[in-house]
C-alpha cells in the first residue's frame, strides 16, 4: 500500500490558507478604495422604497392600473 504524502497535504493547506488570506485582503482595500462605503449597493438594489424608519412606503398617489 502506498504511505500517504504528508509533505504534499501541508504544502496544499499551506497554500490554501495564503489565497484565502489574500483574497480577504483584496475585499477589505476594494472596500476602503470605495470611501469606506461597504455593501452600500445591496440597500439600493431593493425593490420597496424605504421610508426613514425602515418600513415599506405601501401608499401610492397614483389610482391601481386595472
Amino acid at each position: 500500500m502506498a504511505k500517504p504524502n504528508y509533505d504534499f497535504a501541508k504544502r496544499q493547506r499551506e497554500l490554501a490558507k495564503k489565497a484565502k488570506k489574500e483574497e480577504k485582503l483584496r475585499k477589505k482595500a476594494a472596500g476602503i478604495a470605495d470611501d469606506g462605503v461597504e455593501d452600500a449597493t445591496d440597500d439600493a438594489d431593493s425593490d420597496a422604497p424605504e421610508t426613514i424608519d425602515g418600513a415599506a412606503n405601501t401608499t401610492t398617489d397614483k389610482p391601481a392600473a386595472q
